[in-house]
């Protein structure tokens, strides 16, 4: 983080204008706005799109102005470290858009950043809500649902419309003046094609995260289950060569795993067939969960975060498989619980008890119903809707 505290120098829109803004803070967000812009660009192929967030957009046609995907932090120790490179990205940002006047500023989760954005927008009076004529959109909701619960009101108070990708998130934000549309899961669209996939002759797939923090103490609680699970392999996939750096440093402190553990780039088009998937409470998870591989969630954060998170956070699971399904389908190790021989007697479970994998086939499916929208609105149309 400290080699990108300085002036950020973002260039100007690319075709002299800028119709839409996509803010993206982590590889996930970065992913699932990936998959609306397509859809949004085949629809209105005119439309012109700028964004913070990573390569999957860049990819998919949206002029990066900056990569968020290598600024992202998690935890309450670590954005307070990193507040004085915040501010001076947020600045820069605020500057840009009063230059360049976007129509239609679209941010997508990480709400630390993206709601402050939101603020400043209406407070120096840019956004509709602060007498402008710049639309904030967001897409995929804060977990209100589990802590926070009154950030709602501030969010109908600076937000235009809100697209929600759960299917009990509307009625969270029914007492609001807020626009609250469900359009589906991302991962339910037939664009979506998973990296992995079951197999019982497979390796274990092990997704410690995306974010540097959470995998610095998440990925040594996996190897030494791993360490107790004989003959067994695993498969870890990483979004970054930053994180990369992260697991190749984990692992020389397990050298007797030496040959066992394949780091293999996520972007690499083979997929990946897993028994059974140590995964964390991110994204990806629900990947593997719909794609009803048996395993468990595994979660370790900085103690203060940890300590601090649970006195606020509300609901009984971490997982949101779990959350959906009101209950520990994936049987969830978190912090103190997460002890190699726990988690490896689990990964033993997936791998010897057909029951195990009868019942995550019979969960993975009520996913994929709950997840499915009943709507014809599209997180696309609901983008390019004024």
């Amino acid at each position: 983080m400290s080699g990108i505290a300085r002036s950020f120098n973002f260039p100007p829109p690319e075709d002299g204008q800028c119709d839409f803004l996509i803010i993206a803070g982590e590889h996930s967000g970065d992913e699932q706005a990936a998959r609306m812009l397509e859809k949004a660009r085949e629809i209105n192929p005119d439309a012109s799109f700028c964004a913070l967030g990573g390569r999957a957009l860049k990819k998919r046609g949206a002029q990066l102005l900056f990569d968020m995907t290598s600024f992202s932090v998690v935890g309450l120790v670590e954005v307070l470290k990193n507040y004085s490179a915040f501010k001076k990205l947020s600045d820069e940002l605020i500057g840009w858009i009063k230059k360049h006047r976007p129509k239609t500023v679209c941010f997508v989760d990480y709400p630390g950043f993206n709601l402050h954005i939101a603020k400043r927008l209406k407070d120096e009076g840019l956004s509709v809500k602060g007498g402008g004529g710049i639309v904030l959109k967001y897409y995929i909701s804060p977990q209100i649902w589990a802590w926070k619960a009154k950030r709602r009101f501030k969010m109908a108070e600076l937000l235009d419309e809100l697209a929600v990708i759960f299917p009990f998130e509307p009625e969270c934000y029914a007492d609001t003046s807020l626009k609250t549309t469900f359009v589906g899961h991302p991962f339910m669209g037939e664009s979506f094609k998973p990296k992995m996939y079951f197999d019982k002759d497979g390796a274990l797939l092990f997704m410690p995260g995306s974010r540097k923090a959470a995998v610095e103490k998440i990925f040594p609680r996996m190897l030494g289950a791993l360490r107790l699970l004989d003959g067994e392999r695993a498969v870890v996939p990483y979004p970054s060569d930053l994180i990369l750096g992260v697991l190749q440093g984990a692992l020389k402190k397990f050298p007797d795993l030496e040959g066992r553990v394949e780091l293999r780039k996520i972007s690499d088009p083979a997929r990946i067939g897993a028994k059974a998937a140590l995964m964390s409470s991110g994204t990806i998870s629900l990947s593997a969960c719909l794609q009803a591989i048996p395993g468990a969630i595994v979660y370790v954060a900085n103690p203060i975060t940890y300590f601090v998170g649970r006195m606020f956070v509300k609901v009984e699971y971490l997982s949101i498989a779990n959350i959906i399904l009101k209950k520990p389908a994936w049987p969830e190790f978190i912090q103190f619980d997460a002890k190699p021989k726990s988690i490896a007697d689990r990964i033993k479970a997936c791998i010897s008890d057909p029951r195990v994998l009868e019942q995550t086939r019979a969960d993975s499916e009520a996913l994929r119903r709950a997840l499915t929208a009943p709507s014809s609105v599209s997180a696309a149309e609901w983008l390019l809707r004024r």
